[in-house]
């Protein structure tokens, strides 16, 4: 991934595409496997809500609510710190996805980086689910990818999106985590 390679790793979720945060060729290759554009969000997936804080501003209660959340299946919507990449912020709001997943294979990975991957849910154009057999994942992407990492089946369903980046929780998507603890005070 340090050299510019695009791999294929499971999360707690579902499998996902990453590289390493500051290259701008392999997220174009992500881009063009998944073919988005460049309004799509990516996440960083985060070792701990240290790597957390670096690339996100959180006030105190949304450091409460992260601990309280992760590790898990669950993406914040975060501002962005002058750490993040432009690139990687969302053009208008000037935000990020931000998620530390709860899964040994990817913690291995985010150990042996030493720093977050920016990542996004390996669902290819034209399918409505995300694959699940790291063997058809390979044999479909092929050389468009440098690595595929089985982790066995993570599931079909990506992670729970929530925005906290204002004043109170809303949530975007509602995925594999329980959004219930958000509902009350955010809107669906």
């Amino acid at each position: 991934m340090r050299s510019g390679g695009v791999i294929v790793y499971p999360t707690d979720s579902c499998y996902a595409l990453g590289c390493h945060i500051g290259d701008k060729d392999a997220l174009q290759r992500i881009s063009d496997i998944r073919e988005v554009d460049r309004n799509h969000d990516f996440t960083l997936v985060c070792r701990d809500l240290a790597e957390v804080g670096k690339y996100a501003l959180v006030d105190n209660w949304q450091y409460r609510l992260l601990r309280a959340y992760t590790p898990g299946p669950y993406t914040f919507i975060l501002k962005a710190s002058r750490e993040t990449p432009r690139r990687l912020k969302h053009e208008r709001r000037g935000t990020i996805g931000l998620r530390v997943p709860d899964h040994p294979v990817t913690a291995m990975l985010l150990k042996e980086l030493g720093e977050p991957v920016m990542s996004s849910t390996l669902l290819l154009p034209g399918e409505k689910l995300p694959r699940t057999d790291a063997k058809e994942i390979y044999e479909a992407l092929g050389r468009r990818v440098d690595l595929v990492l089985d982790g066995g089946n993570c599931g079909l369903t990506p992670t729970s999106v929530i925005d906290i980046s204002g004043d109170r929780p809303s949530v975007i998507r509602v995925g594999r985590g329980d959004v219930s603890p958000f509902v009350d005070s955010a809107t669906v």
